[in-house]
């Protein structure tokens, strides 16, 4: 499946995703990263709503009636992340798919990348969307949606255990669990 952000056109395996939905109503959460867009009520279930745009270090973009919810289930946690649109579903045959340029990798944290396809005449650069969020991220954005679904406001008091870092380091190596949750680096706008 491929989709665009701030530009550029991405692809992921069409297996990591559950489905698609419009945008939708999003309750923005009280001192949240700023990756975390907000929460959104997916079928009764509370699903936390990641911006894909601030998440791997590009500038944000208001949402727009191409914007769209990409739900995928990393762990047991259903995940919603927003891009900028969706264009549609392609085959890319294992021999198009080519290891990530440095330039690339120098932009994006290169965990979370699986590589460049050629479509064509068009290139996407192809993500692991199960890997843009570590496993104590994961964590942490399941504590919230489910601490979300069980209380009346969205800003629980498990909420502010989520915070915001602007350190280089790579989101997968924090060692204090209470700021587990890092933005890519701000170089990589």
């Amino acid at each position: 499946m491929s989709f665009e952000l701030s530009g550029e056109e991405f692809g992921v395996d069409i297996m990591q995703v559950s489905e698609i939905i419009p945008i939708s109503k999003i309750t923005r959460i009280p001192q949240a990263p700023e990756c975390v867009k907000g929460l959104i009520n997916l079928r009764g279930k509370i699903v936390v709503v990641i911006d894909l745009n601030r998440r791997l270090g590009f500038s944000p973009r208001e949402s727009d009636s191409l914007s769209k919810i990409i739900i995928v289930k990393v762990k047991d946690t259903t995940i919603g992340m927003l891009v900028n649109s969706v264009n549609g579903i392609l085959k890319l045959p294992l021999s198009s798919i080519e290891s990530t340029p440095d330039m690339i990798k120098s932009k994006i944290n290169s965990e979370y990348l699986t590589g460049v396809g050629k479509a064509g005449n068009r290139l996407l650069i192809l993500l692991n969307l199960a890997r843009v969020l570590g496993e104590e991220e994961v964590d942490e954005l399941n504590q919230l949606s489910s601490s979300s679904s069980s209380s009346s406001s969205p800003s629980s008091p498990s909420s502010p255990s989520l915070s915001s870092s602007s350190s280089p380091s790579s989101s997968y190596s924090s060692s204090s669990p209470s700021s587990s949750f890092k933005e890519s680096p701000e170089e990589n706008t």
